[in-house]
């Protein structure tokens, strides 16, 4: 076999092998969608044009995957939470699923396990959960995602990722799954139970959706110190899941060095699991009052401080092979309708209702510029042009894996 067909074989396997374990998933939480559809809210693309349908705008700009969170019921969440968003039960979620899987699009559903907003800082056990021990509880627990997940099931809207709990590095079902990232717990709550409950939840979703993808959400809480820690805590038990995911917002976890310090922790202490970025986000007007670190020497709170944070960002992600999803937190903000300040970190001008430059940054998350990807399978090339291999040597025959204006390809 000549040394040209013998490296177009390789590489074909090759490119065969990566494309086959290469999927990668980008897009945004837009939980909020319909709700801002309700109330007539316009959308634009970046000249102006009126969007009609959003999701179908954000796939053909190259997303393909959608995330949606779940409460077990909103109606008993706090005026202001409701002012917020608060608002996605399950009829909700079901309507919204079905429309994300009808597109074609991966649907990741993010179960919060409470009545309202989960974080660092409030877990609260939802009101219909009225067992008084951990075992009553973790079934309580069991039982309602089985339902939800069979309900969605039926409804067309079955996922395809589940986070079992939103930003569970302080636990869950507070107070008795209450734990510090570290180790122990305050009084009330224990590893155990924390650990408990997302067994129960894992158990429930691999019984209810086998092919799906469990999802363990944590935080980038004390500037990402936490996430080492507790995942040494948590690890110790031998969890069943297949997602490690991360927020990651600079603004309050730290510059991108943090976020690389990060990805490498867990690129050790989980080898072999992916890892995605469920929440992300960065302003693109009036830098958050409350932030603990000031990102905008580096980047402005502008729209394009805001474009270079994106694809800096995503730059970063595509140097990790372990990560393979990437979602914008709240990208269909658009318009002051859900909260008491306007949110300036979302992808539409709050304005004019323009898609900001960010947004047409996302799709080079699956798209790596300088990826297999971007490898082209073609027979032939014009004539007149000058092939080159990776060693930027000229090809004389201009066949095999060869760079030409700026693109890879495969020649026969």
């Amino acid at each position: 076999m000549k040394r040209t067909n013998l490296l177009l074989a390789v590489l074909t396997v090759c490119l065969a092998a990566t494309t086959a374990n290469a999927q990668k998933y980008v897009g945004g939480d837009i939980s909020l969608l319909p709700s801002y559809e309700a109330k007539n809210a316009v959308y634009k693309d970046k000249q102006g044009s009126t969007i009609s349908d959003v999701i179908t705008f954000m796939k053909n700009e190259g997303m393909n995957s959608m995330r949606v969170r779940l409460f077990v019921d909103p109606s008993k969440a706090s005026d202001t939470h409701k002012k917020e968003g608060v608002v996605q039960d399950l009829e909700y979620v079901k309507a919204l699923g079905k429309r994300i899987k009808d597109a074609g699009m991966h649907f990741l559903l993010d179960f919060h396990y409470s009545d309202t907003w989960t974080d660092p800082g409030k877990h609260s056990t939802p009101a219909s959960f009225t067992a008084t021990t951990a075992d009553g509880l973790a079934q309580q627990l069991y039982d309602y995602t089985v339902s939800a997940l069979t309900a969605l099931k039926k409804a067309g809207a079955e996922p395809d990722a589940i986070q079992v709990g939103n930003e569970i590095t302080y636990g869950q079902l507070w107070p008795t799954g209450h734990i510090y990232p570290a180790g122990g717990a305050p009084t009330g709550g224990s590893w155990n139970s924390f650990y408990l409950y997302v067994k129960k939840g894992t158990e429930a979703c691999r019984a209810t959706c086998p092919n799906a993808k469990v999802v363990i959400h944590i935080e980038m809480s004390g500037q990402g110190k936490n996430v080492k820690p507790f995942l040494q805590q948590f690890l110790a038990y031998n969890p069943d899941y297949d997602v490690l995911g991360l927020s990651y917002y600079p603004y309050f976890h730290g510059d991108l060095s943090k976020l690389e310090t990060v990805l490498t922790d867990v690129e050790t202490l989980c080898p072999g699991k992916k890892i995605q970025l469920v929440e992300a986000g960065y302003p693109n007007a009036w830098y958050p009052g409350d932030a603990t670190y000031d990102y905008t020497w580096k980047y402005p709170a502008t729209e394009e401080g805001q474009r270079q944070f994106t694809a800096d960002l995503i730059a970063k992600l595509n140097a990790h092979p372990q990560v393979d999803g990437f979602y914008w937190w709240y990208p269909e903000a658009n318009g002051n309708y859900f909260a008491s300040s306007w949110y300036n970190m979302g992808l539409w001008n709050n304005t004019t209702h323009k898609a900001l430059s960010a947004l047409y940054e996302l799709k080079n998350f699956v798209n790596d510029p300088a990826g297999i990807e971007q490898i082209s399978n073609t027979h032939h090339l014009s004539p007149n042009t000058s092939c080159y291999n990776l060693l930027g040597q000229r090809l004389q025959e201009g066949k095999g894996l060869c760079v030409a204006n700026g693109k890879k390809f495969i020649v026969k």
